[in-house]
């Protein structure tokens, strides 16, 4: 054939192509053909493809993905046919895609991730958590013989403010630091004080006051050393023998920073009423923990995605005796999906919720998804969602999608989730951006 005339024919062809993807986008039909897409190992995938024409697609590592069911490398896909993927081995792979088998369209690098599975939880639990220094509350005034005075503040730390060390001595217990004060006032010497601000360590010296009223040296602070509450366990992976919970971070009550964990446990805990939510009212779950009950697990991390620790097998009463596969996010739709928790005693029933909005994110953010508590009975119970269902979680077809995290206050019925595959990266199970969620500020 004539080159010009090739050349013709293939700017006709292409003009043809430009035109007709013009009409699509106008008709709200534009072609999805993602820039990535990650699988799990063993797993297979659809993608549905708008096209004008007949493509030839082909991959270059069919050890890792092969198409139309694992039958072939290369294929052609008419238009509007689905591609269908099949994963079989970990690794990367690229998606190459022609037009008359010859115009580059798209290259879609698919990446195979090893299986995971995890057992979905729903069980309340207690957790206990100690942070790593001694957090400051708030300031206080102590009454001299010629004023008022907090020595702290004058030294210039502020509430929220963790101390890690005096006179370089590691804190553990805040029991330890009456006696550290006494004996520094007795001889008249400053604190030598180390402490975090936002992750950034600081000194400064502070000179205890004496209280005339207590007749004890004061250092002006009101601190805190631990916390405890009530949540629901997410996730137990039995290979790794580690937990998810929560879905959210763990703030001090008072000055609402991240608690920086020391050390911490889970336990067995029994729902025994619960405070329905109303409109402007969060209701909240009422539990204990069990005299009998042994520690589930301990804490080793905090973060804006839950608590996450070591946990030796999955607690009883658990739905799923299996572990089910996860979703990444971008599998995630708007629709019907269940969620796993408990509103009376330790069993952990199914409750039907709706989907209304996915958050299309690439990298961890909090609030990835808007749901709303759809299930008659559980409406009747709790009035929607109450404190101390955080980390209850979200099941949408047959996977572990992710967790609810937070209430709408003046709309009771529907919350916010996030995404599971944040929850296992901080877990350390899951690869993924390590840093990411530590830039994040808390929700």
């Amino acid at each position: 054939m004539n080159p010009n005339l090739k050349k013709r024919l293939l700017g006709l062809l292409l003009a043809f192509f430009f035109c007709f993807l013009g009409t699509s986008v106008a008709k709200g039909q534009v072609p999805f053909m993602p820039d990535e897409l990650r699988l799990f190992q063993g797993q297979n995938s659809q993608i549905n493809l708008t096209l004008p024409v007949q493509a030839e697609v082909s991959v270059d590592r069919p050890d890792v993905i092969r198409l139309n069911g694992g039958e072939s490398s290369s294929m052609r896909v008419s238009l509007g046919d689905p591609l269908k993927l099949s994963s079989l081995n970990s690794g990367e792979a690229k998606l190459r895609m022609k037009l008359f088998g010859q115009i580059p369209l798209k290259t879609v690098k698919v990446n195979v991730i090893p299986d995971l599975k995890v057992i979905p939880g729903g069980q309340t639990i207690g957790v206990k958590v100690k942070s790593a220094g001694i957090l400051v509350v708030g300031h206080h005034q102590v009454n001299t013989d010629n004023s008022k005075i907090s020595p702290g503040e004058v030294a210039g730390i502020q509430v929220g403010d963790l101390i890690t060390h005096i006179n370089k001595v590691e804190l553990k217990d805040v029991k330890e630091v009456g006696e550290i004060v006494e004996k520094s006032g007795d001889v008249k010497k400053p604190l030598k004080i180390t402490y975090k601000r936002k992750g950034k360590e600081y000194f400064t010296s502070l000179n205890p006051a004496y209280d005339k009223e207590d007749k004890a040296w004061r250092m002006g602070l009101y601190i805190r050393d631990s916390a405890a509450g009530v949540g629901t366990l997410t996730f137990f992976a039995p290979e790794h023998k580690v937990y998810g919970a929560l879905g959210h971070v763990i703030t001090d009550m008072s000055t609402q920073t991240p608690i920086v964990v020391g050390s911490g446990e889970i336990l067995q805990s029994s729902v025994t009423s619960i405070s329905k939510s109303e409109s402007g009212e969060p209701g909240e779950k009422r539990a204990h923990f069990l005299k009998e009950g042994r520690t589930l697990g301990n804490i080793e991390r905090n973060t804006h995605f839950g608590i996450f620790g070591k946990m030796p097998e999955n607690p009883e009463h658990s739905v799923y005796n299996k572990p089910i596969p996860v979703a990444f996010s971008e599998e995630v739709k708007e629709g019907p999906a269940e969620i796993l928790t408990v509103v009376e005693g330790q069993r952990v029933e199914r409750f039907k919720v709706e989907i209304v909005h996915v958050s299309r994110q690439s990298a961890p953010e909090t609030k990835g998804l808007v749901i709303r508590i759809t299930d008659p009975r559980l409406i009747e119970k709790t009035g929607g969602i109450v404190q101390g269902m955080s980390g209850s979680p979200i099941i949408q077809n047959g996977k572990l999608i992710g967790a609810v995290t937070h209430v709408f206050v003046n709309d009771p019925r529907s919350g916010y989730g996030c995404f599971i595959e944040w929850m296992l990266q901080d877990a350390g199970i899951l690869q993924g951006n390590k840093n990411a969620s530590q830039n994040l500020k808390a929700s």
